[in-house]
This record gives C-alpha cells, sequence and structure tokens, in this order.
C-alpha cells in the first residue's frame, strides 16, 4: 500500500477509483491521506511491530487505513467485515491490536465487540460525520484532519497480519517477522509476485473482492507500489464486474472460483456482450478452481487475455486460507520458488501422481501469532520445512497439482477421500449453484461422504435431482467418492471471499447425525 516515489512521479494519476461511484483519489491525495493516519497512530503510541484493527466494508478509507501501517512499522490486521461481535472480539484481542479503524455501518457489531477488548485506546469511525460516538470515538476525517500530511521523521516497513477464515477452526493470525528497514524495501515476496503476475507501472487492478481479504490485500498493495492504478467494487456482481472491466479499461484482476462460476451461469447474451480485450492477466485465488471451470473459463477468455495463471487443468491458485499461502507463493503452475516435497504421514516422499501433504522449504518465514504449538505442527521436526495442511501431487512435467485440505479429508472403513473432486464436478453440473462435501458419521464406516446441495434458481431439491446427481457422479468417481446421501440447503455458508465455510455444514451433522442414505 506504500506510493513511495510515485506520489512525486505521477501525483495526478489516481491511486484508487471506487468503481460504482467512479470517486478517484489521486496518488498525491492518497500519499497525504495514509500519512494523516501514520501520525495520528504515532500519537497514540504505537511504535514498531505494534498492533491495530481494521473492520469495515470496502469503502473510500480502506487503503490509507492499511497503508498508514505498512510505512510506520505497524502489524494491521484487517478483519472480516461479516463476523459477530464475538468473533470480532477474538481477533482484535488475540492481535494485541491497540487501535480499531471500523465504519458507521460496522458500528453497531464494533461496539458490542469492545465490550470485550480492554486493550483497544481509541476508535476511528469512516463516515460518521457529526453522529454522538461514544466515549472514545472520532469521526474519522475529523480526527485525523489536525495531522500533517507529510511523512513522519522516520518511516519504516509495517506489514498486515492476516487472519485465516475460520473454515477448519478458530482464526489463526499469520504473522511475518518485520526487519527494521525502510518502508521502500518491501518484503521479499512482494517482489516475486509483482513479477508472476505481470505487474507494471500503467496497469488499471479491479479489485472484486473484499479488502479484508489476503489475496487482494496483496494485489492492490503491488498495484500501488507499482504506480497503478486500482479499481475498487464495493461488492461482487457479475454483469457489474464485466462492465467495470471495459469501462475502465482493466488490465489485470484476481477473482475467486465462484466468481467465475457465476459469470458462466449469465445467460450468454448478457456475459459476452462486453469489450474484454484491455485484460492481460487474470489470477484465481483463496480455493482451487474445478477444472471444468476452468476449461469454460479458457474457452471464454482464453482467446482474449494474454496470460491466464491457474488455467492449466488440475491446478489451483490455493487450497488453503490464502493468508496462510502468501507465506508460500510457489504453489502455482511449476514450482517456481521454494523446494516443494510431497510427504506421507510419515514424512515420506510420495511417488508421482500420487497426493500427500505438501511441505516448503521455507521461502517466507511466518509463525501463528500467539499459538507457539500451533507453529510447531506446522513445521518439520528439523525446522527445515512447514506446511499450511494442502494436499496434492506433483507430475511429470514439474506441475503441482492441489487436490483439496488435509483436514477435509474423509476417512471411511479405512480409506483416505479427499472431496474436492466430488465437489468440483457437482459445482460444473447445470443445476447446482453451489456443492459441499464432506464427512459424516457412520456406525460400521466410521464416517461416510455427505453431499450438500444449492440448487440454481427454478429447481427443486427433491429425490428426482439426488438420483440424477449421483448418476452422474458414477460417470466420474469410483464408489467410495460418491455420497451415500445429499441433502439441499437454500444456500451455502460462503464467505464473500468465495471460500466455503464447510466447518458449520459439518458440524450440524456430527450434532445431529441425520442422513437421508441412499442406496
Amino acid at each position: 500500500m506504500y506510493p513511495g516515489k510515485y506520489a512525486e512521479r505521477n501525483p495526478d494519476r489516481p491511486a484508487f477509483v471506487m468503481a460504482a461511484t467512479g470517486e478517484r483519489v489521486s496518488y498525491q491525495e492518497f500519499e497525504a491521506r495514509s500519512n494523516r493516519v501514520a501520525h495520528y497512530l504515532a500519537d497514540k503510541g504505537l511504535g514498531f511491530q505494534d498492533h491495530y484493527s481494521i473492520f469495515m466494508e470496502n469503502n473510500n478509507r480502506y487503503l490509507e487505513s492499511c497503508a498508514a501501517g505498512e510505512r510506520s512499522g505497524l502489524y494491521f490486521t484487517c478483519i472480516n467485515s461479516f463476523l459477530t461481535s464475538d468473533e470480532l472480539a477474538y481477533i482484535i484481542n488475540n492481535s494485541e491490536s491497540k487501535i480499531l479503524i471500523t465504519s458507521i455501518s460496522k458500528l453497531e457489531a464494533a461496539q458490542e465487540a469492545l465490550a470485550q477488548c480492554a486493550a483497544i485506546k481509541e476508535v476511528l469511525v469512516v463516515g460518521a460525520g457529526d453522529a454522538d460516538l461514544p466515549q472514545g470515538m472520532s469521526d474519522f476525517e475529523s480526527a485525523l484532519s489536525k495531522y500533517p500530511e507529510t511523512p513522519l521523521e522516520r518511516e519504516l516497513l509495517g506489514a498486515a497480519m492476516l487472519y485465516s477464515s475460520g473454515t477448519t477452526g478458530r482464526p489463526k493470525g499469520i504473522v511475518r517477522p518485520l526487519p527494521e528497514q525502510s518502508p521502500d524495501e518491501p518484503l521479499p515476496v512482494i517482489g516475486f509476485l509483482s513479477g508472476l503476475w505481470r505487474y507494471r507501472e500503467d496497469m488499471i487492478y479491479l479489485s472484486p473482492a473484499p479488502l479484508y481479504h489476503s489475496a487482494p490485500q496483496a494485489a492492490v498493495g503491488l498495484t500501488l507500489r507499482m504506480g497503478g492504478t486500482v479499481v475498487i467494487m464495493e461488492r461482487f456482481d457479475p454483469a457489474d464486474y464485466l462492465r467495470f472491466v471495459e469501462e475502465y479499461q482493466v488490465s489485470h484482476s484476481q477473482l475467486v472460483p465462484t466468481m467465475f462460476s457465476r459469470m458462466l451461469k449469465m445467460p450468454e447474451e448478457d456475459r459476452t456482450k462486453f469489450d474484454l480485450s484491455s485484460l492481460e492477466v487474470a489470477v484465481h485465488a483463496a480455493a482451487p478452481c474445478p477444472v471444468l471451470v476452468k476449461r469454460q473459463m479458457i474457452d471464454w477468455w482464453g482467446p482474449i487475455i494474454h496470460e491466464y495463471y491457474g488455467a492449466t487443468e488440475g491446478l489451483g491458485f490455493a487450497a488453503c486460507d490464502s493468508a496462510e499461502w502468501l507465506a508460500h507463493p510457489g504453489t502455482v503452475g511449476k514450482i517456481v520458488l521454494g523446494e516443494l516435497s510431497v510427504l506421507d504421514d510419515d514424512m515420506q516422499p510420495m511417488p508421482k501422481g500420487e497426493p500427500g501433504t505438501l511441505w516448503f522449504k521455507s521461502a517466507s518465514e511466518f509463525s501463528y501469532h500467539n499459538d507457539p504449538e500451533k507453529t510447531a505442527e506446522s513445521t518439520s521436526s528439523d525446522g527445515s520445512m512447514t506446511t499450511v495442511g494442502d494436499v496434492g501431487y506433483t507430475d511429470d512435467d514439474g506441475f503441482l497439482h492441489l487436490t483439496d485440505r488435509k483436514t477435509f479429508m474423509i476417512i471411511s472403513g479405512g480409506v483416505n477421500i479427499y472431496p474436492q473432486e466430488t465437489e468440483d464436478l457437482l459445482i460444473a453440473h447445470p443445476k447446482v449453484a453451489d456443492a459441499a462435501v464432506f464427512g459424516v458419521p457412520n456406525t460400521d464406516l466410521g464416517e461416510e461422504v455427505k453431499a450438500v446441495i444449492q440448487t440454481v434458481d427454478g429447481v427443486a431439491g427433491d429425490d428426482t435431482l439426488s438420483d440424477e446427481l449421483l448418476s452422474y457422479l458414477g460417470e466420474h468417481l469410483s464408489r467410495q467418492k460418491i455420497p451415500r446421501s445429499i441433502d439441499y440447503e437454500d444456500e451455502l455458508p460462503r464467505l464473500p471471499t468465495g471460500k466455503l465455510y464447510k466447518r458449520l455444514l459439518r458440524d450440524r451433522y456430527w450434532g445431529e447425525g441425520k442422513n437421508r442414505i441412499v442406496q
């Protein structure tokens, strides 16, 4: 998020644009805004490696709130804006944050959470204006107006300390060591990613995802460090996304697989009427992309864009929570950074083509904040390798194929079953809007495979559809991978980042054990 030299070189170039309203903030103004926030944080006593949190929706003050930490030697934690007050309080406390930046639309949840957060000194509220705020809270713009627009006397590199999504347990803070150096010198992972994603000074990046998520954080931050322009969508809509590509002549973007699926399920005349010829690079992140979805995207976008990372069959940008994955930015296509090992539970190498746990020679040092046990679990006994629990395999050409998370593995009758393959097939079915596959209790087998389906509008979730889906899966999968039961939900608990909150679904069945067995 550090604008650096571009505030002087290109002061009038838009640093970012709010897609829906067209509001533009120049590099010169962005520099001034982030400096004011940096001075405020210093004035409140925050020093090198201290922490603060940001809890709000995508808005026109989000990026400066992050940029201030990146130039002040601070850790900033961007929190999922859809969390409950208890979940919010847990992250604020666990991150040891001293300041909270929130918005007027999130104020109610923030107030409830703060009753549990004794370490918070003050709260800035974006968009509060003249609203009557509780003691210790101030309107963002009013509070910052008295601070200088110039940089701190001594600027230090800061970084995001983001949390995993909590899809398999409580969210975990992912922290990298902060060297005491100038913000002009970013962490090594930043330079690697800018080359991988072909970033350049005059690029235009469209960000369709929530800014609290690690993938947009990395992509947006890189764009600003390269002197490009970020176009921020307040929320994702498939038609709006395509329209904004044409309107803003977008060159780069990053999406999650569910965004691809939603665009592909638009009527063809609607999704093909936009001019996408400005696109050069598209990246998918946050979760593996079903192979059939990739093939459809290649057919549609392949002739248009110059590069499409993750397009090769079987590849995904990351099956893990992206905050963790960024510690290992080599898991795309051929292994281009660090050294990868595919190991079994006894830490022995798996043959080519056989899935196992992915372990990396540490490309970027990281740990789980205030959780030495979790850090130890993720580190090999000799300290040379780390893992985030992804499962995958390598082929003869040196490509990595991500298949699932180890925590989602189903053990049925002693057989290890990874549900991602089944989910991918279901999501690709024309009558399925979304799908989750996981293990549920079975007296004889220990676990059996369960599918929970969200149908497309107008399609009934009934026994007839279940028979159709099971027959369809039977054409592609061995018997043990096929669900023994299918249930239907109006909507699956998927985060705005595209990540499936599978744990919430799974916990219901382990608590209730309700299954309709399909013979």
